[in-house]
């Protein structure tokens, strides 16, 4: 099996998730931890402003944005809330 990629936060990832309800923090663990580590192409490739970025939906309006770094093996979380006027 593949090595999971490494993941980091942005200060706005962090500011993101402190701002999070206990029951989305547990969700996103979930998505963190049993997807986007192991296959983080899995999440929809973003367009226009964001294109190079990916997404993963979190709940009804807020999503996981990232990037990721093929060369270091790692996948950067740049948001955890919504991108809608945010």
């Amino acid at each position: 099996m593949n090595q999971p990629y490494e993941l980091r936060f942005t200060k706005e990832a962090k500011k993101d998730i402190d701002k999070l309800s206990a029951e989305r923090k547990q969700k996103l663990k979930k998505i963190l931890i049993n997807q986007i580590a192991l296959t983080p192409q899995s999440g929809k490739k973003l367009m226009g402003d964001l294109m190079g970025f990916f997404s993963v939906r979190l709940s009804h309006k807020d999503r996981v944005i990232y990037s990721i770094d093929e060369e270091t093996h790692c996948v950067y979380i740049h948001r955890a809330r919504t991108h809608y006027g945010e």
